[in-house]
């Protein structure tokens, strides 16, 4: 699967992902953008999910450990950085499948910080695997 242009500001957004992901890293480290990574191969709540996204995407400490918390701190400018970020969710398909009505929530706050951060010309990328 190929990387598509991450300087696409119209493109970003979430997006299933079926590559590697070191094409993902490498990527991002070409377009000198962030690279944040969560494994979700072992959560099965939303209380795990969380904490995995805080751990992967290194939140900080104060963290609320909400969805509240979580739309927050994806739009904070100091999480993201200068330049953006390309985010890579992995072994998802258990907890979609498991718990779709938490994974559309999840989602939908992604999707809503790649919206906030494409008015401010920032790229916020979401590959889910």
């Amino acid at each position: 699967m190929k990387v598509p242009d991450l300087h696409d500001l119209e493109t970003a957004g979430v997006s299933a992902w079926s590559g590697d992901a070191h094409a993902l890293s490498a990527a991002a480290a070409a377009a000198k953008l962030r690279y944040i990574s969560a494994d979700l191969k072992s959560v099965s709540s939303k209380t795990e999910l969380l904490a995995a996204v805080a751990k992967g995407f290194k939140l900080p400490a104060h963290f609320g450990n909400n969805w509240d918390a979580l739309a927050d701190s994806v739009e904070d400018s100091d999480w993201l950085g200068k330049t953006g970020c390309v985010i890579a969710l992995a072994h998802t398909g258990a907890y979609r499948k498991a718990h779709a009505a938490d994974w559309t929530t999840f989602e939908d706050i992604l999707a809503e910080a790649s919206d906030y951060w494409r008015e401010r010309h920032k790229p916020f990328w979401v590959f889910v695997s």
